[in-house]
């Protein structure tokens, strides 16, 4: 048995302030006996409107920005998962990338946005290049199997059924979703949908107003929010267990009886 916290907050144009930002958390977070910390998606720096200062902020991940998130791992004896904008050889263009920092202070995985936000409104693809479609990298805690995706694909149910079929047991979904009608509806139905189609535990960490919907919420294999936070910054946990996957699928043997496997589309 695992705490999961999924901890959210407004990030802005002030990297070292957001930084600042999820140390606290982290560090509210560890006290509360979590082991693993999901944040949201565009942690590292978020502006009002997706433009050029997004690929003005970018950094490598041996980057301060990145060397920082390890630092705060370190210190709290925690996994964080957050969303970066990293730097890339392609000028004015970034990757939407997830980082998972473990507690020795490494990266142990790692996640580029393969969906981007190319609806409602907004086109993503103009500053982010698509992470390339490769095999899930996932991290286990304790015996418990995590991986990563990140906010507009959880529209995509696939891209969860890869990573679940890679081996995980909890997904961590860092997610910058924004609000409008029916969004913060959509947000909540398709987190709690993957976790149940899935039948595995759903960390859903957003940012919160005024850039996002907030709604956080730690889901588990059968639909139920276990923890959940409303729209103001804060952090909250669960626990998420092996056995409870288990009984589960027992019950829902979904994953066995399927007749269907997912592949690349070409």
């Amino acid at each position: 048995m695992v705490q999961v916290a999924v901890a959210q907050f407004a990030p802005g144009v002030n990297k070292d302030e957001n930084l600042a930002a999820i140390g606290k958390l982290a560090g509210e977070a560890a006290g509360r006996g979590a082991k693993v910390v999901v944040f949201p998606e565009f942690a590292m720096f978020t502006a009002p409107k997706l433009d050029e200062r997004f690929a003005d902020s970018a950094e490598p991940l041996d980057g301060p920005f990145a060397g920082g998130l390890k630092d705060v791992a370190r210190r709290h004896g925690v996994h964080v998962v957050a969303g970066v904008n990293e730097r890339l050889d392609e000028p004015g263009r970034i990757s939407n990338t997830l980082v998972a920092a473990g507690p020795a202070g490494d990266f142990v995985a790692e996640y580029r946005k393969i969906h981007l936000y190319d609806a409602f409104g907004y086109r993503e693809s103009a500053i982010v290049r698509p992470g390339e479609i490769g095999n899930p990298e996932t991290f286990t805690v304790e015996g418990v199997t995590f991986g990563m995706q990140t906010c507009y694909d959880v529209r995509f149910p696939e891209v969860t059924r890869r990573i679940v079929d890679a081996g995980a047991d909890v997904l961590a979904l860092p997610a910058a979703w924004v609000p409008g009608p029916l969004k913060e509806d959509h947000w909540r139905t398709l987190a709690r949908a993957r976790a149940i189609e899935n039948t595995i535990y759903v960390a859903a960490a957003g940012q919160c107003a005024p850039t996002g919907a907030g709604n956080s919420m730690l889901v588990d294999p059968m639909g139920v929010v276990t923890a959940g936070l409303g729209e103001s910054p804060g952090v909250v946990a669960g626990e998420v267990s092996p056995e409870r996957v288990a009984a589960v699928r027992e019950k829902n043997p979904a994953l066995r009886l399927r007749r269907f496997t997912v592949a690349k589309a070409e």
